[in-house]
């Protein structure tokens, strides 16, 4: 199962997605608002804006949620702008975490991040100083529903993408950065409907956390989740399956 299938069964387990389906809906409609600030609001024009709408429709966010947040990109009703910021970190035993923001308060974001990173064992880092060890790629997340591996794997590879993980509860496609909206308008040409398409950085290298300190990063990853301003948490700790299970286990 691939990193990013097995931290998104962390999230099922916990509850934490229906559960925070409010707090999902306003992190889409903040990066929903920032693509059309900076493409327009439609589209067809604007890869970045059709990519993040895939994550909302894939989420069920209201089509007028959808709408007013386009519209609050656009400038035609009053909103708040955010600004994209990305933090470095270290959590538990060193692992390296990449933090992507979208906020209206610089201050208030790197200070609660500072002190999740301080409560959980965690520090801030240097710009670049995780980020290397981290390549940024493509990733479109399909349902497996109607699907099989060779169908999907052959399509995939006709679309232009990378290399196709089948071994969680969705297929997770990997592209290019550069090719992540050409491949998911080619798959939805093939009547393949992303549940999500997004950029995402993937470690070249990993490390494995003792059980304890694995917890304590589900901890961290959670808490900074949580937070209004974030919108993505990248890290490069190893899930192996047994070690996911005990510290899942209560």
């Amino acid at each position: 199962m691939s990193g990013h299938s097995k931290w998104s069964t962390i999230k099922r387990k916990k509850g934490a997605l229906d559960a925070k389906r409010g707090k999902i809906f306003s992190k889409l409609a903040k990066e929903i608002s920032v693509a059309a600030r900076m493409g327009g609001g439609d589209p067809d024009m604007n890869p970045r804006l059709r990519t993040v709408l895939l994550a909302a429709k894939g989420e069920n966010m209201p089509k007028d949620n959808i709408a007013r947040a386009i519209a609050k990109g656009t400038g035609e009703i009053e909103g708040v702008t955010y600004e994209s910021q990305r933090y470095e970190g270290y959590g538990p035993a060193g692992a390296g975490l990449i933090i992507d923001t979208l906020t209206d308060n610089k201050n208030r974001t790197v200070a609660n991040i500072r002190h999740l990173l301080s409560k959980y064992g965690g520090s801030m880092a240097e710009t670049n100083a995780v980020s290397w060890n981290f390549e940024q790629k493509g990733l479109i997340v399909v349902e497996k529903e109607g699907l099989d591996d060779d169908t999907i794997f052959e399509k995939a590879t006709e679309a232009g993408a990378e290399d196709v993980d089948m071994e969680g509860e969705t297929y997770d496609i990997t592209t290019d950065s550069t090719e992540l909206h050409n491949v998911a308008t080619a798959l939805e040409g093939m009547n393949i409907s992303p549940k999500e398409a997004k950029l995402t950085m993937v470690p070249k290298t990993t490390v494995e956390l003792e059980i304890k300190q694995l917890k304590t990063m589900l901890t961290l990853m959670e808490m900074l989740d949580d937070d209004e301003d974030v919108q993505e948490v990248f890290n490069n700790v190893e899930l192996t399956d047994e070690a996911m299970e005990a510290a899942m286990a209560e």
